[in-house]
């Protein structure tokens, strides 16, 4: 087994519970911007000393409604100042969120509140108040649904108004970095979804190893107070470490509930943001944006020139930062300054003008993206984690990035890389165990080592690189075994085409199902004075179809014949979250794709 580890840093050690940063904070900086809120169309600042005793008075309403140490307490809403308050309010007393996304269905719901015997549970509005209805006769320890658009927050703290805040306090002093934190919910990629017990211990840990070893990135070059913008699912675990390394870091963090980038680009540009956590997605539709207004108004040229430029531009800076080149050359330099007005700066106006630096994670990010961006101004610095690692095990360093990687592990974690190519990974953030699965908690933990199910290589420098999930290896007919992930980002990088979804197992080559952008494909139709066609001539169209040959037979040259796409499916819309084909993190869920498309596998590989 090859294994590499980094060291961790002197300022480690964990004590106490989450909630002692929002306390410590307002004692040291009781004036310091903590959060800003957004409220009558503007952004309102909340000090440290402001959110202390909001979590206070909350805290003490937890308690006149009969939340104790230990007691969970399931959170259903988008991302939202309410959800951070009820986190911090819930690890003030001891008591246990259990997150649950907002479109889950009732099922889901009542599956994750009974395994967790949740005695409450907060939701945003009545429709999920009404999911949790439904099911709650087979929830005999649920005793209050608090609905956060019918004014929850206000009534929990009026009720609260008499209890005494040393009642809280002597709850949180109780708080060990050993106490259980959350029960975060896999996101079911490959099966049910299990509960990750998540200590205080294994948050505080991980944010701080973030917080310390990349603390260059968060800074603001202008000497500004750091700030991000929290558009990640708090649902997730990567939001959910956003969170939490902000508040004990001292970050200004705004929140916004919706990833689309329709509503989340004016939230950016009203916010902004000095850096960012994202997920490749955003980087995608931004760089598809940015392509078509450029076609749009007659300049796709420059544009295509002024990539190509960013990509050599940075990956020139890339061979210097390893000491393999000595940097962009006088003639690029000159190039790509004369870009700098035309294009970069535009493209980094789209995420408020300030962010110079990106956290990305939850899936890979393709090489020549993560190069453009860096060139235009913007260093993605693409990480790895699972929920049972509570979020980041692995980063790119500020230093020394490199783009494709995602990175090497964190201050105080280890990766090692079995001998059938599974990724295995130690660390202060590495869970205790699922809930109520023991079996499954034996077979992930070995020691202290976490098999995580995913393939990948670790290079001479520690810098892993992921190929694929184990479960999602394809195994055709002939015996040949192939790990999809690569070749459906590969696909993806195609301006119009939004999913891809490789197939083949037990059949005698790959096959692929391939939805479209719908904006990029109305884009393409209005630049060849087409006319926007409906469902049945989209997928009958035969110059459509060539530019998607276009797109597989590039992807195809990076493999061998037998690893090829021989055959692809255009289906008529996206995956969508809404019916179950995608994970609330937009992995995609092969098992529920296959089945919702079986007869269109089938005709991959007849006639």
């Amino acid at each position: 087994m090859r294994e590499f580890s980094s060291p961790a840093l002197a300022s480690s050690a964990v004590t106490g519970g989450l909630a002692d940063s929002v306390f410590d904070r307002a004692e040291r900086e009781p004036g310091l911007v903590q959060l800003s809120r957004w409220t009558d169309d503007a952004w309102r600042p909340v000090t440290a000393a402001q959110f202390r005793d909001e979590v206070l008075a909350l805290a003490r309403g937890l308690l006149t409604r009969g939340v104790r140490y230990g007691d969970r307490v399931a959170v259903m809403s988008s991302t939202r100042y309410e959800w951070t308050l009820f986190d911090y309010a819930l690890w003030s007393i001891g008591a246990i969120p259990v997150p649950v996304y907002p479109t889950a269905a009732a099922e889901q719901v009542r599956w994750i509140l009974a395994e967790t015997a949740a005695v409450a549970c907060v939701v945003e509005d009545e429709d999920q108040a009404m999911t949790v209805g439904a099911v709650c006769d087979a929830l005999p320890e649920l005793t209050g649904i608090w609905q956060l658009d019918r004014g929850c927050v206000e009534q929990l703290t009026a009720d609260g108004a008499g209890v005494p805040n040393a009642l809280v306090h002597r709850q949180r002093v109780g708080v060990t970095p050993d106490s259980l934190a959350s029960v975060i919910y896999t996101s079911g990629t490959t099966g049910r979804p299990k509960g990750c017990l998540l200590t205080h211990g294994n948050f505080a840990s991980v944010a701080d190893a973030v917080l310390d070893g990349w603390a260059e990135v968060f800074a603001d070059t202008r000497g500004d107070q750091p700030a991000t913008l929290l558009f990640l699912p708090l649902a997730h675990v990567y939001g959910r470490l956003t969170q939490v390394a902000a508040v004990r870091g001292g970050i200004r963090i705004g929140h916004h509930g919706k990833l689309a980038t329709d509503s989340l680009l004016p939230a950016l540009a009203a916010f902004r943001p000095t850096f960012l956590h994202a997920v490749p997605y955003i980087f995608e539709k931004i760089h598809r944006r940015a392509r078509e207004a450029a076609e749009a108004s007659g300049k796709l040229d420059v544009f295509v020139q002024a990539e190509q430029v960013a990509i050599d531009w940075a990956s020139a800076w890339e061979r210097r930062a390893h000491r393999r080149g000595p940097g962009p050359s006088p003639a690029l330099r000159l190039r790509h300054a004369a870009y700098e007005r035309l294009v970069y700066q535009r493209v980094r106006a789209v995420l408020g003008g300030r962010v110079r630096a990106v956290m990305s994670g939850g899936s890979m990010l393709g090489r020549e993206l993560a190069l453009f961006f860096a060139g235009a101004g913007m260093t993605v610095y693409e990480g790895y984690g699972l929920t049972e690692t509570s979020a980041a095990i692995t980063a790119n360093p500020p230093d020394r990035p490199k783009f494709g990687t995602v990175g090497r592990p964190v201050p105080g974690a280890s990766v090692a890389i079995a001998e059938d190519g599974e990724v295995w990974v130690r660390g202060g953030g590495v869970f205790s165990g699922y809930l109520n699965h023991p079996r499954c908690s034996q077979e992930a933990l070995y020691r202290d080592w976490l098999a995580t199910g995913d393939l990948g290589s670790l290079d001479e420098d520690g810098y892993l690189t992921l190929t694929g999930r184990k479960k999602e290896v394809i195994v055709t007919s002939s015996g040949k075994n192939l790990a999809p992930a690569i070749l459906e980002e590969r696909v993806r990088t195609h301006p119009l085409i939004a999913q891809c979804l490789v197939v083949g197992d037990n059949r005698p080559y790959l096959g692929a199902l391939i939805t479209l952008d719908p904006v990029a494909l109305s884009h393409w139709l209005k630049a060849r004075g087409r006319p926007q066609l409906d469902v049945r001539q989209i997928l009958a169209d035969h110059e459509l179809h060539q530019e998607v040959q276009r797109a597989v037979a590039a992807a195809n040259t990076t493999v061998s014949r037998a690893e090829s796409i021989r055959a692809f499916r255009l289906l008529p819309r996206e995956f969508t979250l809404e019916e179950g084909l995608l994970t609330p993190s937009l992995k995609i869920r092969r098992a529920a794709v296959a089945e919702r498309y079986a007869q269109d596998i089938d005709e991959l590989y007849t006639g």
